[in-house]
């Protein structure tokens, strides 16, 4: 067992009850077998939660999980019914595929396993974050169709790559494919702004499609009437951008003012993209 006072960390569920233990053998911690949805809680409420769900099925349609959907929502539910009173939190679903013998082949019977971890933020999630200052990461995604896209547990090349900001005193790096075409910072997805079109990384071969990237470019971005494309992005449309911001969950949309030794000075439609996006959100 893996023991973890509650009192000092976040609270945690385990297939819907309140634990302080991860019961052992788990797929997830041994092979990473498993996904995961980080999502914004405001006042007991997941933020684009239909965006979350699509996802995750996606992923255990991959995986070949078994049927964990009406599982998995109802441990959110009684996790969320008891964070009403909290007025943003940062929520952890996870999914594994849970105990089995050892070796690599999934087990035929297998009994996902649904892990919620769930910590109060202190700060007002809809106010527009300082601009970030980021530089181009050492470290490139690795190729990887099958898994493209999704937000699998194996994590090990996110945490290299923040730890590289880390130890730059960075706030972000910005991540390259293997053909050294931009693609996206350790936890969120890029936008690139240029004569007024908003552009960001195909998702092909590496990097996690985004609940918040969905939105932008389903959503918020038609929303202001402003054209938004997925494609290639290369170096060069970075470095030669109007402005440059990324996204995820938690964060909502943040500004960089600078990459390297590339600075922006004005974020203008950075910042009407966060006003909408909040509109949009209804919150």
């Amino acid at each position: 067992m893996i023991s973890r006072s509650v009192a000092t960390g976040p609270s945690i569920w385990i297939d819907g009850s309140p634990a302080e233990a991860l019961p052992l053998p788990d797929r997830g911690l041994d092979f990473g077998d498993g996904l995961f949805e980080t999502m914004l809680v405001h006042q007991g409420s997941p933020l684009l939660l239909d965006y979350h769900w699509q996802r995750l099925t996606v992923g255990l349609q991959t995986l070949g999980f078994p049927d964990t959907f009406d599982h998995a929502r109802a441990c959110l539910e009684a996790a969320c019914h008891s964070l009403a009173s909290h007025p943003w939190v940062a929520l952890r679903l996870t999914v594994t595929r849970g105990g089995a013998p050892r070796g690599y082949a999934p087990p035929a019977d297998a009994e996902p396993r649904v892990v919620i971890t769930a910590a109060p933020l202190s700060q007002d999630r809809r106010e527009l974050a300082a601009p970030a200052r980021i530089d181009w990461a050492e470290l490139r995604w690795s190729s990887q169709p099958a898994l493209a896209g999704l937000k699998h547990l194996n994590r090990l090349e996110q945490v290299m790559a923040a730890r590289e900001a880390q130890r730059q005193g960075l706030d972000e790096v910005l991540v390259m494919d293997q053909s050294g075409n931009p693609c996206s910072v350790s936890a969120g997805n890029i936008f690139l702004a240029s004569e007024g079109r908003l552009h960001t990384p195909a998702l092909e071969l590496c990097g996690v499609a985004g609940t918040r990237r969905r939105f932008v470019l389903e959503q918020v971005a038609p929303a202001l009437g402003i054209p938004a494309e997925e494609g290639v992005v290369t170096r060069e449309q970075i470095l030669g951008a109007d402005e440059l911001f990324y996204c995820n969950s938690l964060r909502g949309l943040q500004s960089v003012a600078a990459l390297g030794s590339t600075e922006w000075q004005s974020f203008p439609l950075c910042e009407a993209l966060h006003q909408q996006y909040w509109k949009s959100l209804k919150c």
